[in-house]
């Protein structure tokens, strides 16, 4: 097994504020989530050496190091010399060239015969060589940007925000076949997005950056289920939030809705909200720990679920079949004491 490490290390002076991101990508895919404009973009573009930050380091180990940008010691590759394959929201597809063409841009002419048919084979675009790109499907133009990339072996891929523009149809099928694509790729993925079910779907290490600083950083599945951060907590997909008074240890008292929780961790003098995910409701008999009453609650049907807006403020979504269009809401529901996020 090769010796293998990205490293970024930057610093960029925006219109808006500084971007500072610092991390160490050993293996995997990585995926930086965050709100538009917190410099998600800027931070791939520094990687693939379309941007220069101020200072800082990048560096790329695969058995030996390359470093790609070091301010204090003046080196700077530029693009094509980073071995990089970046993924553009359009795709950035030659419109004059054709498939074959545009797989075969970035291949030396030795090279060609032999690498363009083998992306055609495994991208699974055989009978579409000779179609421009205007004549083809946005899935078979996602998958020919990806060849193309894939075609001169690069050691990092960064794919920005390339669902942002589709249809929710398009947008998961396009998302299952980016995934296989990349299954093989021996090197680094970097996926920006703001789409929370994206970064959860793809990555294994996770970054959220809120205005150009890292707000939370680490396993994907260890940042959801214990987001630690207000913030955090929203950006993965927490509805319920709530400023808190605390009462002992493990007990509390939420502003928002006015309810007393009992909770599984002990409370410490840091934490001031707590969070409680959607679907953490079930129902409940009046004298159990955490119920609550849910008098004049109001609820839509969507097509696999009922959102229910109870009138202390919560939100509650409860799985439905979807040709079930019946639902009485229960008189009392309660949370788990486990499935209460303490928040700073």
């Amino acid at each position: 097994m090769s010796n293998k490490l990205l490293k970024v290390n930057i610093h960029k002076e925006l219109k808006e504020f500084d971007l500072d991101v610092e991390f160490e990508l050993k293996n995997g895919n990585l995926g930086i989530l965050g709100p538009s404009g917190c410099g998600k973009s800027m931070t791939l573009k520094s990687i693939a050496g379309i941007e220069d930050p101020d200072e800082g380091v990048i560096s790329l180990v695969i058995d030996e190091e390359t470093t790609y940008f070091d301010s204090d010691k003046k080196i700077n590759l530029k693009p094509q010399q980073r071995n990089v394959g970046y993924l553009f929201q359009n795709y950035a597809l030659f419109p004059n060239m054709t498939v074959e063409e545009n797989i075969g841009i970035g291949v030396s002419k030795d090279n060609q015969e032999k690498t363009v048919p083998e992306m055609i084979k495994r991208f699974h675009l055989e009978g579409l060589e000779k179609r421009y790109p205007r004549q083809l499907s946005g899935g078979q133009q996602q998958r020919v940007a990806l060849a193309r990339i894939m075609a001169y072996g690069p050691d990092v891929i960064l794919l920005d925000e390339p669902f942002s523009a589709m249809d929710t149809f398009l947008k998961e099928q396009l998302r299952i076949e980016l995934a296989n694509s990349l299954k093989d790729f021996d090197g680094f993925t970097i996926l920006v997005t703001h789409d929370r079910d994206e970064a959860f779907q793809f990555c294994n290490e996770l970054i959220i950056l809120d205005e150009g600083k890292i707000i939370a950083k680490g396993n994907t599945y260890e940042i959801f289920e214990n987001p630690k951060k207000v913030q955090v907590a929203r950006l993965t997909g927490c509805k319920n939030i709530s400023e808190i008074e605390i009462i002992d240890d493990y007990h509390l008292k939420s502003h928002d809705w006015g309810l007393t929780f009992e909770v599984s961790e002990k409370i410490t003098p840091n934490i001031t909200h707590i969070g409680i995910r959607a679907h953490d409701f079930s129902a409940a008999e009046k004298d159990e720990v955490n119920a609550f009453d849910t008098e004049n609650s109001t609820k839509m049907e969507m097509p696999f679920e009922w959102e229910v807006t109870l009138s202390n403020g919560l939100w509650w979504k409860y799985e439905k079949q979807i040709y079930d269009h019946e639902f009485e809401i229960p008189k009392y529901l309660k949370v788990n004491p486990k499935d209460i996020i303490l928040l700073e």
